[in-house]
Order: C-alpha cells, then sequence, then structure tokens
C-alpha cells in the first residue's frame, strides 16, 4: 500500500455505482456572520441613550444653582360637585362637558311643581291667618265696649247700693255681665294671638319652600370648566345626587415629593417656579403653599426605584396664574434660600 493510499483511507467514501461522483463531498458552507444584526443593535443602543439624554435635558436640562430644588408632578386643580339638595327630576341641563363657567351662573334647574305648589298652599295659609286676626280683632274691640259699658254699670250698681237705693241682687247681676265681657275679650285676644302664631308658622313656611325652589336651580360656585356632566335631563336623582364636576380653576396646584435633606429647607410662601412639559419655556409663577409634617414613600409619580425607595415629604406649589390647564404633567422648582437668584431660563416671561 503506498503513503497516498494510506493518507486517503480516512476520508474514503463508501463505494458508489455513479463513477462521476467525486470521492469527497466536501461540507456546506457555514453561515456568514450577519454584521446587519450588530448595526442594528448598535442602532437601538444610540437612540435609547439619546433619548434617556433627551428626557435628562428636557427634565433637568437647566442647571439649577445652590439653594434650589425641583421634582416631578401633575398640575391639579380642586374637583368641585354640583349636586342636589333633595331629591328630585332634572327639568333643564345648561351646561356640557368642557364648557367655562362663572360663578353663579345657572348649569341646571330641577323639576319644582311639587314645591311651588307647596308655596301656594302655605300663601294661602297666610291669608287665612290674616282674616282670622283681623275677625278677632275686630271681636276683642266689640268685647272691650262691652266690657267697659258693664265695668261703668257695675260701678253705678255698687253706688247706688251703698245709699240704700239698690239691691245685693242688681249689683250681682252686672257683676256677672262685667265677667262675661272680660272673658269675651280675652277669648278674642287669644284667637288673635293663636292666628298670628299660625300666619308666622305660614309665612316662614313659604320662606323655606322658596329657599327649597332656589336651591333647586343648581349654579356653579366659581370659576372653573365643567370637567364632567353626571346626569341628563329626566333622571331622577337622591337627595345629593352629583349632576356636574367642576375644576375651581382659582386653586391651581402641582404636589411634588422632595428628600428629607431638601424639605427641610422649604418655607411655607417660599418662591417657586412651575415648567409644564407642554410649555417648556415658559415657566410658571407659583408659591409653596404646603409642607408635610410627616415624611412617607415617595408615589409611582416618580420613577426611579431608588428614589422610590426613599422616604420624601409633599410639598404643594400653588400656581399664581388661573388660564392654565389642569392635568398636565411638569416640574416644580422651589427656592430653598431667599436669596438665590432664579436662573433666566427659570425667570417669568413678562406678557407681550
Amino acid at each position: 500500500m503506498t503513503v497516498e493510499g494510506l493518507v486517503e483511507r480516512p476520508h474514503a467514501m463508501p463505494p458508489t455505482t455513479d463513477a462521476n461522483l467525486p470521492a469527497v463531498i466536501p461540507p456546506p458552507p457555514g453561515p456568514r456572520p450577519v454584521r446587519w444584526r450588530r448595526l442594528a443593535m448598535l442602532a437601538v443602543v444610540l437612540a435609547a441613550a439619546a433619548a434617556g439624554i433627551g428626557w435628562w435635558f428636557a427634565h433637568n436640562g437647566t442647571a439649577l444653582p445652590a439653594g434650589f430644588a425641583w421634582s416631578n408632578g401633575r398640575l391639579e386643580a380642586d374637583q368641585i360637585d354640583i349636586s342636589t339638595k333633595f331629591a328630585g327630576r332634572i327639568a333643564v341641563v345648561l351646561a356640557d362637558e368642557g364648557d367655562v363657567v362663572h360663578a353663579g351662573q345657572v348649569v341646571a334647574r330641577m323639576d319644582t311643581r311639587d314645591l311651588e305648589a307647596s308655596l301656594r298652599q302655605a300663601e294661602s295659609q297666610i291669608s287665612q291667618a290674616e282674616h282670622s286676626i283681623t275677625n278677632a280683632r275686630a271681636e276683642q274691640d266689640q268685647a272691650a265696649s262691652q266690657m267697659k259699658l258693664t265695668a261703668q254699670e257695675l260701678e253705678r250698681a255698687r253706688t247706688l247700693l251703698a245709699r240704700g237705693f239698690q239691691t245685693q241682687e242688681v249689683v250681682d247681676q252686672r257683676q256677672s255681665q262685667f265677667e262675661v265681657a272680660r272673658a269675651v275679650w280675652f277669648a278674642a285676644k287669644a284667637r288673635i294671638d293663636g292666628a298670628t302664631a299660625a300666619r308666622d308658622a305660614a309665612v316662614h313656611s313659604a320662606e323655606v319652600i322658596r329657599i327649597n325652589i332656589a336651591d333647586s336651580t343648581l349654579v356653579a360656585p366659581k370659576d372653573g370648566p365643567i370637567q364632567y356632566r353626571l346626569a341628563n335631563v329626566g333622571e331622577v336623582l337622591g337627595a345629593g345626587g352629583r349632576v356636574f364636576t367642576m375644576l375651581d380653576m382659582g386653586y391651581v396646584y402641582m404636589d411634588v415629593f422632595l428628600p428629607t435633606a431638601e424639605a427641610g429647607q422649604v418655607a411655607l410662601g417660599a418662591d417657586a417656579r412651575i415648567m409644564l412639559d407642554a410649555a417648556p419655556h415658559a415657566p410658571i409663577p407659583a408659591r409653596v403653599v404646603f409642607v408635610a409634617s410627616q415624611n412617607q414613600f415617595t408615589p409611582k409619580l416618580v420613577e426611579t426605584k431608588s428614589e422610590r425607595d426613599r422616604l420624601m415629604f409633599r410639598v404643594r406649589v400653588r400656581a399664581e396664574a388661573t388660564q392654565v390647564r389642569a392635568g398636565q404633567p411638569g416640574l416644580a422648582y422651589v427656592q430653598l434660600d431667599r436669596r438665590a437668584a432664579w436662573p433666566a431660563s427659570l425667570q417669568p416671561k413678562a406678557a407681550e
């Protein structure tokens, strides 16, 4: 056996009937490295890094000097429920969601036909009581006149009795007549007092019914937008049933959470700024109106786990501008040191 035969034996193929096939079949070529996948992954990483850098500059783009603190939050306004005072049916709805209403503006009316009928009944009772008072006073005047006459006759009879010109029987009769006249006078006075009390009660009842009718006209207590309309015309609501929910745009605020080291330096009335994500170049002047006295875990609005694991203090800053829309996210900047100067980017823009 030759040396070439020894070398070729391990790679020898099994015998085949096709003499044209090669003695050794080369393995199929392996997959070529896909460089485009690596490039795509690199592009994703770069995009994520760019997004992170953009978020950082959007939320912390202004390098704050010493004496300031910031945190993220959401602009809010107090909700006010416009509700019914009594159970009843809605007759008219005069506002809808999104409408901006003003204090004292009528937004809905309840069906008051039953109250109006009760008012007419009370007014009739007032008239009846007035008539009873008039009759009782006339009877009292008549009784007073009769009592005066019987008193004079009684006095005259007593004088004559003392002189021996009158009998005791006549004196007793005059005394009885006087007592009857006086009793009639007191009875008339009692009827006057009763009719007067009935009239006063009817007047108070009518006044209460008028107040209830007025309260059945639902008005906006403050200026602000209607956020929800919760009932429609014809619906029957119980006492306290909500018809609208509106926002008090006179009290717009943002609650933020600051760590202990910063919250301890915040003073009530301290100057603040609110920067909304929708208007990152238009800071809104604000004031600190509340600092929590007890710390707590930060809420879900703070997004990093390291911050959620720390105990924070809630601080509320109230916007001094009322022409802002609640519900928008943004940042609140708080001045910790009154001597610190605000950066130019956080200076309120002068109205044009």
